[in-house]
C-alpha cells in the first residue's frame, strides 16, 4: 500500500495537462473560480478511474481509430491551451480567455492522455490486496483521491500565489511560454507514444 501511495504522488505530482491548466486558471482568476475547474477535474478524473476500472477504457483504447481520435482531441485541445498560454503577453495563462469551469476541467480529463497511462499503471500494478478486489479498488480509489486532492490544491493554490507576486512582466512571459512548452511537451510525448 505504501509502493501504490507513492506511485500515485510521484506520477500525479510530475506536470500535466491538468495541473499546468489549473495552476494557470488560478493565476488568472483566482482560488475561488479554481475551485470550479478544480471540481471538473476531479470529476473527469474518477470518470476516467472508472473507466479502467472496469475495463472499458481498455476496449475504447484497444480500437487504433477510438485510439486516434482520442490523440487527435487531446492534442488539439492541448495545442490550442499551449498557444493561448504561449501569447497571453505580460499576464500569467489564461487573463484573456473567459474563465473555465466544471465542464472545462471535467472535459480536459477525459480527453488527457495522461489520465489514462496513470490509472491503467495504478490500478493494473501494485496488488496489495490480492483476494478481495472490490476491497483493493476501494483503498486504491480512496488514497488516490486524497493524494489527487491534496497535490490539486497545491497547484491551484501555486497558481494564486504567482499571480499574487506581481512579477515583472517579462518574468510572466517567460513562465507563459515555459507552461505553453510544458503542454507542447506532453503532446509530443502522447504523439510518440502512439506512433513508437
Amino acid at each position: 500500500m505504501i509502493a501504490f501511495g507513492m506511485a500515485v504522488f510521484l506520477l500525479l505530482v510530475t506536470p500535466g495537462p491538468g495541473v499546468l491548466s489549473l495552476a494557470s486558471v488560478g493565476a488568472a482568476f483566482g482560488f475561488r473560480a479554481g475551485i470550479g475547474y478544480l471540481s471538473g477535474l476531479f470529476i473527469g478524473n474518477n470518470l476516467v478511474c472508472f473507466a479502467v476500472i472496469s475495463g472499458l477504457a481498455t476496449v475504447m483504447l484497444a480500437n487504433p481509430v477510438i485510439r486516434l481520435l482520442l490523440l487527435i482531441m487531446s492534442a488539439a485541445y492541448l495545442g490550442y491551451l499551449a498557444f493561448r498560454i504561449a501569447f497571453a503577453g505580460a499576464k500569467i495563462a489564461f487573463i484573456q480567455v473567459s474563465k473555465p469551469g466544471l465542464l472545462a476541467g471535467a472535459t480536459l480529463q477525459l480527453i488527457n492522455p495522461k489520465a489514462y497511462a496513470v490509472h491503467i499503471t495504478l490500478f493494473s500494478g501494485f496488488a496489495f490486496h490480492p483476494s478481495n478486489f472490490f476491497v483493493e479498488v476501494t483503498l486504491k480509489l480512496l488514497i488516490a483521491n486524497v493524494i489527487w486532492i491534496l497535490l490539486h490544491f497545491f497547484w491551484l493554490y501555486a497558481g494564486v500565489m504567482v499571480n499574487r507576486l506581481e512579477l515583472p512582466e517579462q518574468t510572466q512571459r517567460v513562465i507563459n511560454l515555459l507552461m505553453a512548452v510544458c503542454l507542447l511537451a506532453v503532446v509530443s510525448l502522447s504523439i510518440w507514444s502512439i506512433i513508437r
